[in-house]
């Protein structure tokens, strides 16, 4: 199965994008700022320097795993070797306050927000728990 976050509004508080579920509109998507100003896919460029907690992950592929999350006392999908950050994850959440370098998955989106998160969340669980083949996520 593949995932891909299409980022399209940046702000000095988040990033918000879309995600499509095998080329398809699924949700939008919330995450940190985007830190990666000239888009090469990594963070090691002047003015690139990731902050923690406050970064969004770098553009890419990775391969996506359901583990169990210490956080959040729950299976969640775990983006696998995002070089510089660990523990990144999909999770429920509105604004940047609820994402630590993770990707928040809402149903409608305003400045710096998105909301129906836990159902859409829901949703994409039930969607990639049936996944048959190997689950990645671009992020573009």
């Amino acid at each position: 199965m593949k995932l891909e976050v299409i980022r399209d509004t940046f702000t000095d508080k988040s990033t918000i994008g879309k995600l499509n579920l095998g080329g398809r509109f699924f949700c939008y998507t919330l995450e940190d700022i985007d830190r990666d100003t000239n888009k090469d896919g990594d963070l090691l460029d002047l003015g690139e320097a990731k902050v923690h907690s406050k970064t969004a992950i770098p553009r890419g592929t990775y391969s996506v795993q359901l583990t169990m999350s210490t956080r959040f006392k729950k299976v969640l999908p775990l983006l696998v070797a995002v070089p510089g950050f660990e523990g990144i994850r999909i999770h429920p959440g509105n604004t940047d306050a609820d994402t630590e370098g993770c990707i928040l998955v809402g149903e409608s989106k305003a400045k710096d927000f998105i909301g129906g998160s836990q159902i859409t969340f829901s949703k994409l669980m039930d969607i990639i728990t049936k996944a048959k083949d190997p689950i990645t996520i671009t992020i573009k």
